[in-house]
């Protein structure tokens, strides 16, 4: 992350939900994927955008364009200032083989983006 964001954390629970963006005289709401979620908006509606997003966004599937240009679906496993690592999905099955990727923090959606529905 960019070293004037400042971290974000919800009030009621403490819990890391992003970072503000300092940008002209307001701020962008970034997600932990590095993603903004506003535009330049007040301190106070940056705070409500990542409180109300929340972490929920980490649980919906993705899609991880592999290296033969291939899209493959998988699942956030685990989210650090520097990288991602995703799980090839396998909707819960315990004995398919647990197969991860890693991929650098903030993430391109050209790279890996939010399952599109259909």
């Amino acid at each position: 992350m960019e070293p004037d964001w400042i971290e974000h954390r919800r009030t009621d629970d403490g819990e890391h939900v992003g970072w503000m963006k300092p940008v002209d005289d307001g701020f962008v709401a970034i997600d932990l994927l590095g993603r903004a979620r506003t535009e330049i908006v007040d301190w106070f509606s940056a705070e409500e955008t990542l409180d109300e997003l929340g972490l929920r966004y980490l649980a919906d599937p993705h899609e991880l364009l592999l290296d033969d240009g291939a899209w493959l679906r998988v699942r956030i496993a685990e989210v650090t200032p520097d990288a991602v690592r995703v799980k090839k999905e396998d909707w819960g099955d315990m004995t398919a083989p647990q197969i991860y990727f890693t991929v650098s923090n903030p993430v391109s959606e050209d790279q890996l983006r939010p399952l599109s529905p259909g």
